[in-house]
């Protein structure tokens, strides 16, 4: 299991943003979602493609290069040609700060 980790000051993120961090190696992506703050993996599942800076359709990020679609709220592959989820990862909020960590190993 891992620590929390600080990521960032959760001013710093607005409604309908995204920002990177990197969790113990993981690059991980955070987006706010009308107010609530969700961590992914930036990954696709398919082929390995970066997924922050892709257009956010509600809770749902696509892929650019092939159109696959992720919930950004659960990881799960929702459109082909993905069928495998993209690891989440939880958050917490501590005096304005934003912190997650690493719990695929728990």
């Amino acid at each position: 299991m891992s620590d929390w980790q600080r990521a960032f000051s959760v001013e710093e993120i607005g409604f309908g943003s995204w920002k990177q961090v990197d969790l113990d190696g993981t690059i991980v992506v955070i987006y706010n979602v009308d107010g609530e703050f969700f961590a992914i993996e930036d990954i696709c599942t398919h082929d390995g493609a970066v997924l922050s800076g892709c257009p956010l359709e509600g809770d749902e990020v696509i892929c650019p290069r092939h159109g696959a679609r992720f919930s950004v709220k659960t990881g799960e592959a929702l459109s082909a040609p993905a069928w495998e989820a993209t690891a989440t990862f939880p958050l917490k909020i501590e005096n304005g700060d934003l912190f997650l960590r690493d719990n695929r190993w728990d």
